[in-house]
Protein backbone atom coordinates (compact mmCIF):
# COMPACT_ATOMS: atom_id res chain seq x y z
CA UNK A 1 0.00 0.00 0.00
CA UNK A 2 1.47 3.49 -1.11
CA UNK A 3 -1.45 6.02 -0.12
CA UNK A 4 -4.28 6.42 2.13
CA UNK A 5 -7.64 5.19 0.80
CA UNK A 6 -9.23 8.01 2.88
CA UNK A 7 -7.32 11.35 1.86
CA UNK A 8 -5.07 9.82 -0.57
CA UNK A 9 -1.83 11.27 1.24
CA UNK A 10 1.52 8.08 1.30
CA UNK A 11 1.07 5.91 3.86
CA UNK A 12 4.23 5.27 6.07
CA UNK A 13 5.09 1.29 7.67
CA UNK A 14 5.08 2.25 11.43
CA UNK A 15 4.28 0.35 14.63
CA UNK A 16 1.48 2.74 15.94
CA UNK A 17 0.68 3.58 19.73
CA UNK A 18 -0.68 1.15 21.69
CA UNK A 19 0.23 -1.82 18.93
CA UNK A 20 2.61 -4.46 18.60
CA UNK A 21 2.82 -5.16 14.93
CA UNK A 22 3.74 -2.57 11.82
CA UNK A 23 1.46 -1.16 9.81
CA UNK A 24 0.48 0.97 6.83
CA UNK A 25 -0.76 4.63 8.71
CA UNK A 26 -1.65 7.80 6.68
CA UNK A 27 1.31 10.28 6.90
CA UNK A 28 -1.77 12.74 6.53
CA UNK A 29 -4.85 11.96 8.36
CA UNK A 30 -2.53 9.07 10.30
CA UNK A 31 -5.44 6.36 9.41
CA UNK A 32 -4.21 3.17 9.93
CA UNK A 33 -5.22 0.54 7.54
CA UNK A 34 -5.03 -3.03 8.84
CA UNK A 35 -4.00 -5.95 7.10
CA UNK A 36 -6.01 -8.64 8.27
CA UNK A 37 -6.91 -12.18 7.38
CA UNK A 38 -9.55 -13.00 4.59
CA UNK A 39 -13.04 -15.04 5.57
CA UNK A 40 -13.67 -18.22 3.25
CA UNK A 41 -17.10 -19.36 3.48
CA UNK A 42 -19.33 -22.41 2.39
CA UNK A 43 -20.27 -25.86 2.92
CA UNK A 44 -20.57 -28.97 2.66
CA UNK A 45 -23.88 -30.31 0.77
CA UNK A 46 -25.23 -33.39 1.26
CA UNK A 47 -28.13 -35.45 -0.82
CA UNK A 48 -28.62 -38.80 0.89
CA UNK A 49 -25.38 -40.07 0.98
CA UNK A 50 -23.61 -38.52 -1.64
CA UNK A 51 -21.39 -34.94 -1.50
CA UNK A 52 -22.40 -31.60 -3.79
CA UNK A 53 -19.05 -30.60 -5.69
CA UNK A 54 -17.96 -28.06 -7.89
CA UNK A 55 -15.07 -28.38 -11.15
CA UNK A 56 -13.58 -25.07 -10.83
CA UNK A 57 -13.83 -22.45 -13.83
CA UNK A 58 -11.99 -19.93 -12.38
CA UNK A 59 -8.48 -19.23 -11.11
CA UNK A 60 -7.27 -20.35 -8.98
CA UNK A 61 -6.95 -24.03 -9.68
CA UNK A 62 -9.20 -24.14 -12.99
CA UNK A 63 -10.84 -27.16 -13.66
CA UNK A 64 -9.92 -29.01 -10.07
CA UNK A 65 -12.46 -30.12 -7.60
CA UNK A 66 -13.73 -28.37 -4.37
CA UNK A 67 -17.11 -27.39 -1.94
CA UNK A 68 -18.83 -24.44 -2.63
CA UNK A 69 -16.91 -21.87 -0.85
CA UNK A 70 -15.77 -18.36 -1.52
CA UNK A 71 -15.09 -14.87 0.50
CA UNK A 72 -16.97 -13.57 2.92
CA UNK A 73 -18.25 -10.51 1.84
CA UNK A 74 -19.18 -7.23 4.01
CA UNK A 75 -22.65 -6.91 5.20
CA UNK A 76 -23.40 -10.61 5.12
CA UNK A 77 -22.68 -13.34 8.37
CA UNK A 78 -20.63 -16.49 7.85
CA UNK A 79 -23.67 -18.41 7.23
CA UNK A 80 -25.41 -16.14 4.56
CA UNK A 81 -22.09 -15.99 2.70
CA UNK A 82 -22.03 -19.65 2.95
CA UNK A 83 -25.46 -19.85 1.48
CA UNK A 84 -25.03 -16.88 -1.32
CA UNK A 85 -21.74 -19.08 -3.04
CA UNK A 86 -23.44 -22.12 -2.85
CA UNK A 87 -26.00 -20.20 -5.09
CA UNK A 88 -23.66 -18.52 -6.93
CA UNK A 89 -21.34 -21.98 -7.28
CA UNK A 90 -23.95 -24.79 -7.51
CA UNK A 91 -27.07 -23.05 -8.43
CA UNK A 92 -28.39 -24.96 -5.24
CA UNK A 93 -30.72 -24.21 -2.58
CA UNK A 94 -29.49 -25.73 0.63
CA UNK A 95 -30.40 -25.96 4.41
CA UNK A 96 -27.15 -24.88 6.32
CA UNK A 97 -26.26 -27.12 9.59
CA UNK A 98 -23.97 -26.41 11.81
CA UNK A 99 -20.68 -24.61 11.46
CA UNK A 100 -18.01 -28.22 11.00
CA UNK A 101 -15.09 -27.29 10.26
CA UNK A 102 -12.80 -24.02 10.43
CA UNK A 103 -8.94 -23.72 8.74
CA UNK A 104 -6.71 -21.41 10.04
CA UNK A 105 -4.14 -20.63 7.01
CA UNK A 106 -1.97 -17.82 8.71
CA UNK A 107 1.03 -17.95 5.86
CA UNK A 108 -1.21 -17.09 3.05
CA UNK A 109 -4.00 -14.79 5.61
CA UNK A 110 -7.00 -16.69 5.33
CA UNK A 111 -9.53 -18.64 7.82
CA UNK A 112 -11.94 -20.90 6.30
CA UNK A 113 -15.40 -21.67 7.87
CA UNK A 114 -17.30 -24.68 6.15
CA UNK A 115 -20.77 -25.50 7.27
CA UNK A 116 -22.48 -28.68 7.03
CA UNK A 117 -25.38 -28.46 4.79
CA UNK A 118 -28.32 -30.29 3.64
CA UNK A 119 -29.49 -30.41 0.10
CA UNK A 120 -33.36 -31.19 0.24
CA UNK A 121 -33.66 -32.61 -3.34
CA UNK A 122 -31.10 -33.25 -5.81
CA UNK A 123 -31.55 -29.87 -7.52
CA UNK A 124 -28.83 -27.64 -8.78
CA UNK A 125 -26.88 -26.14 -11.45
CA UNK A 126 -24.83 -28.52 -14.28
CA UNK A 127 -22.44 -25.67 -14.52
CA UNK A 128 -22.43 -21.69 -13.72
CA UNK A 129 -20.22 -18.46 -14.32
CA UNK A 130 -17.78 -20.40 -12.07
CA UNK A 131 -18.40 -23.90 -11.96
CA UNK A 132 -17.21 -26.06 -15.45
CA UNK A 133 -19.60 -28.85 -13.50
CA UNK A 134 -21.65 -29.28 -10.87
CA UNK A 135 -21.92 -32.71 -9.93
CA UNK A 136 -23.63 -35.17 -6.41
CA UNK A 137 -20.13 -37.54 -5.22
CA UNK A 138 -20.93 -41.34 -2.99
CA UNK A 139 -17.94 -41.61 -0.71
CA UNK A 140 -16.23 -43.80 -3.43
CA UNK A 141 -16.57 -41.88 -6.26
CA UNK A 142 -14.72 -38.63 -4.92
CA UNK A 143 -11.95 -37.31 -7.27
CA UNK A 144 -9.20 -37.21 -4.51
CA UNK A 145 -6.45 -36.44 -6.51
CA UNK A 146 -8.14 -33.65 -8.39
CA UNK A 147 -9.21 -31.62 -5.17
CA UNK A 148 -7.99 -28.24 -5.89
CA UNK A 149 -7.48 -27.51 -1.85
CA UNK A 150 -6.63 -28.81 1.31
CA UNK A 151 -9.25 -27.39 3.27
CA UNK A 152 -12.21 -29.32 1.11
CA UNK A 153 -9.50 -32.62 1.39
CA UNK A 154 -10.00 -31.82 5.06
CA UNK A 155 -13.72 -31.40 4.99
CA UNK A 156 -14.71 -34.11 2.87
CA UNK A 157 -12.56 -36.73 5.27
CA UNK A 158 -14.00 -35.12 8.32
CA UNK A 159 -17.43 -35.76 6.68
CA UNK A 160 -16.70 -39.43 5.95
CA UNK A 161 -14.85 -40.60 9.02
CA UNK A 162 -17.58 -38.50 11.80
CA UNK A 163 -20.57 -40.39 9.74
CA UNK A 164 -19.33 -43.56 10.28
CA UNK A 165 -20.02 -42.95 13.49
CA UNK A 166 -22.77 -40.79 13.41
CA UNK A 167 -20.87 -37.77 14.97
CA UNK A 168 -20.55 -34.92 13.94
CA UNK A 169 -18.96 -32.06 15.58
CA UNK A 170 -17.08 -29.25 15.07
CA UNK A 171 -13.20 -29.71 13.72
CA UNK A 172 -10.50 -26.62 13.76
CA UNK A 173 -7.27 -27.13 12.47
CA UNK A 174 -4.11 -25.48 11.44
CA UNK A 175 -3.05 -25.59 8.11
CA UNK A 176 0.68 -24.95 7.42
CA UNK A 177 2.71 -24.40 3.71
CA UNK A 178 3.44 -28.13 2.26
Amino acid sequence: MKFCSFCGAAVRVLVPAGDNRERHVCSDCETVHYNNPRIITGCLPVYQNQVLMCRRAIEPRLGFWTLPAGFLELGETVAQGAERETVEEAGAQVNLGELYCMFNLPHIGQVYMMYIAELPEPVFATNTDESLEVRLFTEEEIPWRELAFRTMWRTLHHYFEDRKTGKFSLHVEDIAPL
